[in-house]
């Protein structure tokens, strides 16, 4: 796939409180928490392969949606912003993506094509989901654009190859 198209896997589907998270020594999904605060995912959240993010884990993503899928689907996607954002770990960016296959997304190009609802939702998801855990922290750091999303991916893309 090019730069602008990438596969997403899916930990986490759309409206979900469950934290799954993907688990190489088991190579399987395993159900991590619960989300503790009255929140839900306001879109499929997961991975992208074969990246390794400043934080040691894969490069985070979030897909949107028309309905939700399930934890290890492979969504092929486009990206369109970077949400930024860190964590008791430290920076903790996000790839906002679309699915490639799913028309009522095929008109998302960039940041400002995301419904300003859906920005609000993802930036209210991050900033309280972790509130009630007294040992985990998150703070909202804004929004990039699509250019912003490939560089990070770039990034991602040569700290896995460096690792290996």
């Amino acid at each position: 796939m090019s730069a602008d198209q990438l596969i997403c896997i899916v930990e986490v589907p759309k409206g979900s409180r469950n934290k799954y998270e993907y688990d190489p020594e088991h190579d399987a999904i395993k159900l991590d928490r619960f989300v503790s605060a009255s929140v839900v995912y306001p879109a499929d959240y997961g991975y992208i392969p074969n990246t390794l993010a400043p934080d040691g884990d894969m490069l985070d993503a979030l897909v949107c949606v028309s309905e939700p899928t399930f934890p290890g689907c492979l969504v092929p996607a486009k990206p369109v912003a970077l949400f930024r954002m860190a964590d008791e770990k430290g920076d903790d960016d996000t790839v906002v993506c679309v699915p490639l296959e799913d028309p009522g997304w095929s008109g998302v190009e960039r940041l400002d094509d995301l419904p300003q609802q859906l920005r609000l939702e993802i930036g209210h998801f991050f900033d309280v989901y972790k509130d009630l855990d007294p040992k985990r922290e998150s703070e909202v750091k804004g929004w990039g654009d699509r250019d912003d999303a490939l560089a990070a991916i770039e990034d991602a893309h040569k700290r896995y190859h460096a690792q290996r």
